[in-house]
């Protein structure tokens, strides 16, 4: 796919993308063998990643609810400050919870909604998260189940977005500088 001045190059391909969520899908099923779970998405960013890996979970009742959170607007930098707009649809007391994250950046959001559902009594709490950039990280925090470590550029695609745009690309992109005044 051709995607034109915006995209600076393709940092991990479609291909790429479905051979990690197979593997990863691989690792939760062996973990939660036998066991119930709730897929916690982290809307909008999560949703490709959360439905091909959703597919690939096998032999499990797996349950999956949604939260929506940023501590972005329309900038490459976070504003530090976590804002919530959806909260989930039921209690998670008692329950394994794994929360689905597209990246994990600064690491704000991730450990604002960790504190959050530790405060609900959940039986675990573990993160799968397609993508890690540990160089950005201003909070300590770590996935348990991460696809791919990426460098300190600007992502988007595979539901990833830039001013809400973006997304629909199916392989995870940089953003070209001039795009956003980088």
């Amino acid at each position: 796919m051709q995607y034109g001045k915006d995209v600076a190059k393709i940092l991990v391909t479609r291909e790429e993308i479905q051979k990690r969520i197979a593997e990863l899908a691989d690792e939760i099923n062996r973990d939660y063998k036998g066991k119930e779970y709730t897929l916690v998405v982290t809307l909008r960013g999560a949703v490709p990643f959360f439905a091909d890996l959703f597919c690939k979970l096998t032999g499990n009742k797996v349950d999956c609810d949604f939260i929506a959170v940023s501590s972005y607007g329309a900038t490459t930098e976070s504003t530090g400050e976590v804002r919530m707009s959806k909260d989930l649809s039921s209690p998670i007391k008692g329950k394994h919870i794994i929360i689905v994250e597209d990246i994990i950046d600064t690491g704000i959001t991730l450990s604002y909604l960790k504190k959050l559902f530790e405060a609900r009594e959940p039986a675990s709490v573990k993160v799968c998260s397609l993508l890690d950039k540990p160089s950005r990280r201003e909070v300590e925090v770590e996935g348990d189940y991460v696809g791919f470590t990426i460098p300190n550029e600007f992502v988007i695609g595979y539901g990833l977005d830039y001013d809400q745009k973006y997304r629909n690309y199916p392989d995870i992109c940089v953003l070209a500088p001039e795009v956003y005044g980088g």
